[in-house]
Parts: structure tokens; C-alpha cells; sequence
């Protein structure tokens, strides 16, 4: 009786665009994957502020973060708010590389925990450092997490929607500018992934 029943029709539905949704991500994150392992990415070097950068993330995605509570400082007090920093990058892909690090932070962090994203000026770099209070990563899964479709906890992450693939393209596209991404983290405790740029 499921054909006539319209709160039944609406479930399947919902489903059916929640399996295409994933799909067109995955295909998507597939097709960075393979250009940015071809080389076939030209990275538009220019100089930007990467707080303000931050700053736009968050703005855009703050919706996603009070859904489960979750406070963002840019710095790790928020009412410091960071003057200009300056890096030579490409702008776009950054903006993925900060992405994924903060939609992490927020998906595998505490519920009414918090995320700090810092800069800390090395003179001839920047090291930027997305933190969260989450339930960390074991010693045994750090060395995989930027493998391709490698999940720490496989029923979790379906259940947020991620591919698998954002710390791979975060890895390629930082090691596209000449650059390393890492993470330090303990379990019960949170994460902490950095990066630097010039």
C-alpha cells in the first residue's frame, strides 16, 4: 500500500536525494582527486588574507555548526579578532582546504564542543591549525586518514555524508603548493590538523 501512501512516497524520496546528493559529491571530489594527481591543476598564485578567508567560511557554515552547538573561534579567544595574515597560495583551493578541515572539526567534533582555527607566523610561513575537541583518532588510524575512502568509524561517517575523500584532496592540494599537511590527536581528547603555506 506504499504506492498510495504520500508520507511513505515522501520517506523514499528523501532517501533517493540523499543517495544522488552523496553520489555527485563523490564524483566530484573523484574528479579533483584525478587533476590534482595529473598535475593538471595550474594553481593561481596570489596574496590574500587567509583570516579573512576564515572568517568567510565560518559565516557560511554557521548554520551546520549551531545545529550541533558547536562554537568556531578564529584564534582561541573570539573576542581577538585576528588582524590581517597574509599568504602567497592559490585562494580557491584553500578555500577547499578549509573547508574540509572545519566541516570535519564540525561533524566529528563534541556536540556543544568548539573548533579554533590559529595562525601562527614562522617568519617565512604561516602555519594554520584547525583544532577540535572531539573524540580524537587512535594511534593506530593517524597513519591512514589521508588514504582514500579510509574511515575511522564507517557507520558515523556514512551517517554525515562524507565521501572519504576530503582529507585526500586536502593532502594533494597542500603538497600541490610544495607544502605539509599532519595531524596530531588523541583519542577522547580532539584533533588538531596543520598546515603551512608561504
Amino acid at each position: 500500500g506504499g504506492m498510495n501512501d504520500p508520507m511513505i512516497l515522501r520517506r523514499y524520496l528523501e532517501r533517493c536525494e540523499k543517495s544522488v546528493d552523496r553520489l555527485i559529491n563523490i564524483t566530484n571530489d573523484l574528479e579533483a582527486i584525478s587533476k590534482l594527481e595529473s598535475n593538471v591543476l595550474n594553481l593561481n598564485y596570489e596574496r590574500f588574507d587567509i583570516a579573512a578567508l576564515a572568517r568567510d567560511i565560518v559565516d557560511t557554515i554557521e548554520f551546520e555548526a549551531t545545529k550541533r552547538q558547536i562554537t568556531i573561534h578564529i584564534g582561541w579567544e573570539s573576542s581577538q579578532p585576528y588582524p590581517p595574515v597574509w599568504v602567497k597560495a592559490d585562494r580557491y583551493y584553500i578555500e577547499q582546504v578549509l573547508i574540509n578541515l572545519i566541516i570535519n572539526s564540525i561533524r566529528y567534533g563534541n556536540e556543544g564542543g568548539c573548533t579554533d582555527i590559529k595562525f601562527i607566523d614562522l617568519f617565512d610561513k604561516i602555519l594554520i591549525e584547525v583544532k577540535d575537541n572531539g573524540r580524537g583518532i587512535s594511534k593506530e588510524d593517524i597513519p591512514r586518514v589521508f588514504e582514500r575512502f579510509y574511515r575511522t568509524d564507517t557507520g558515523r561517517s556514512r551517517e554525515q555524508g562524507g565521501t572519504g575523500l576530503g582529507l585526500v584532496i586536502v593532502k594533494h592540494i597542500i603538497e600541490g603548493h610544495g607544502e605539509r599537511v599532519s595531524v596530531r590527536s588523541e583519542l577522547g581528547v580532539g584533533s588538531t590538523f596543520t598546515f603551512t603555506l608561504k
